[in-house]
């Protein structure tokens, strides 16, 4: 059964090692200790985070697509043809190919919120 440190738990949560640890006082998360070092389940932690993620936010729209990042868009280039806009979706840097006239449609430019919608018939999962 997988084990994370309160530190790794903390950064997989995108909160701080304090936090982790007050949640686990409150008994909203468990922690076992082994060899001096605490730590929580993957399951337990797997629950939180689904638990912690937000709700879709209607004001967007409503789609068919899960795979769903909003965010801010942080830069957008143009040429006559095609454009490259970034997003900063929390600590996830998104990078979208698309028409110079979508970005036009669209009205994106810095500062604008958008949702990145993620479909793909391939996904590479990676064990670290």
């Amino acid at each position: 059964m997988p084990q994370f440190r309160i530190s790794e738990a903390a950064r997989l949560l995108g909160v701080s090692d304090d936090t982790v640890r007050r949640w686990a006082d409150a008994g909203r998360l468990s922690l076992t200790t082994g060899g001096g070092v605490a730590h929580v389940d993957g399951a337990e932690l797997a629950r939180l985070a689904q638990q912690m993620a937000p709700e879709p936010d209607d004001r967007l729209g409503r789609t068919s697509a899960r795979n769903q990042l909003t965010g801010l868009v942080t830069k957008v280039t143009t040429d006559t043809v095609m454009a490259q806009v970034e997003m900063q979706c929390g600590p996830y840097r998104v990078v979208s190919l698309m028409s110079a006239e979508a970005v036009r449609d669209l009205g994106l430019e810095p500062g604008s919120l958008a949702v990145a919608s993620v479909k793909a018939t391939t996904v590479v999962v990676t064990v670290p």
